[in-house]
């Protein structure tokens, strides 16, 4: 899939998900409820959103810290746009990574430092929603009892989480293992001729090296770099908790009763299936089934607009400071060329 099929992918399930929303939801007492909003929540929402990106680059910053690197602020809240982007654009929001990566290795920062890096930063996300979801099924089943999609869809992310992180585990303990099925797979490339033949030496030196400087790298998290680990577990936390406040301001803005922890699980157990929705950014589904779990908090008339608002506040304006930074910093081309994943874009350092 090219990066302009992603986001035309994007944008059409967004839209066209989003219209269906309002239309099988809204009514006049919507609309009454929106004309008496108190406006002053939209600023606080952003604000909300400001600090979570902050929390974010933060985290990205004692992350690097954490593995002997050191990155600024400012190249922090980009590689955070940068990731809500690269995931807009890509099934399972998997595009986030490469483009942190390439910015990072042009900042003269190793790949297998890099993969490290962004692999804690989205690793740390999952396990802080991994510890919210039993808490929320065991405190709130009723987000999930009668809605046999969505349980069905948890079941499924729960099986790949578990495949997931044995991966991890498995490149930590035993990366030999990682760097024969490395090997495995150039060669069933090289056979259906997706890999020249004289690359193939090359390609396996490089992999393993990688490989290598990852398992390094993941060790100095709990070494050396304990404190800076710790300090990015805590703003993940910080960011989750400003993200996952936007929801209760908003419905606190249209005079509507709620439940703070209950939001919190709500959003908590969403936003984890999210991760895995196979389609571009989760559009189409994160709408629709927002409007779904919201109507637990809220009524169904006001659940679609919150599920568009929340989506907006949360995904929406970073997906748009993304694009502007991807398009400003490397052109269409090479942004284009970095969702491919061009491998000649990562050559080894000489």
């Amino acid at each position: 899939m090219s990066l302009r099929k992603g986001l035309v992918i994007f944008l059409l399930c967004t839209f066209g998900v989003s219209v269906f929303v309002l239309l099988t939801s809204v009514d006049r007492r919507t609309f009454a409820l929106l004309f008496e909003a108190d406006k002053r929540a939209l600023l606080i929402a952003l604000i909300l959103v400001v600090l979570a990106w902050c929390c974010d680059a933060l985290r990205f910053c004692a992350v690097a810290r954490a593995a002997s690197e050191k990155i600024s602020f400012r190249l922090g809240l980009i590689l955070t746009w940068l990731h809500y982007f690269g995931c807009a654009v890509t099934p399972m929001q998997t595009g986030g990574g490469p483009f942190q990566i390439y910015v990072l290795y042009k900042g003269k920062m190793p790949i297998g430092k890099g993969v490290a890096i962004t692999l804690t930063r989205t690793l740390l996300s999952m396990l802080l929603l991994g510890l919210v979801v039993p808490l929320a099924v065991i405190l709130e089943p009723d987000l999930l009892r009668g809605h046999h999609i969505l349980t069905g869809f948890f079941s499924y992310v729960v099986i790949f989480v578990i495949f997931s992180w044995t991966l991890v585990v498995i490149s930590l303990l035993r990366p030999q293992i990682i760097k024969r099925w490395g090997q495995i797979i150039i060669l069933l490339l090289k056979r259906i001729g997706l890999v020249k033949p004289r690359s193939v030496l090359f390609m396996i030196r490089r992999i393993n090296r990688e490989i290598d400087n990852y398992n390094m790298n993941f060790r100095l998290f709990f070494t050396s770099g304990r404190s800076f680990f710790i300090k990015a577990v805590v703003f993940s936390f910080l960011h989750l908790l400003f993200l996952f406040s936007v929801l209760p301001v908003l419905i606190w803005s249209v005079g509507l009763e709620f439940n703070y922890v209950q939001t919190i699980l709500a959003q908590g157990v969403f936003m984890f299936i999210l991760y895995f929705v196979p389609t571009p950014g989760a559009s189409g589904f994160a709408e629709a089934g927002g409007a779904i779990i919201f109507s637990l908090l809220v009524p169904w008339n006001m659940a679609g607009i919150m599920a568009l608002a929340w989506r907006f506040f949360t995904e929406y304006l970073a997906i748009l400071m993304g694009a502007f930074v991807a398009l400003r910093m490397l052109g269409w081309g090479m942004t284009e060329e970095i969702f491919r994943k061009d491998r000649e874009d990562f050559e080894a350092d000489e």
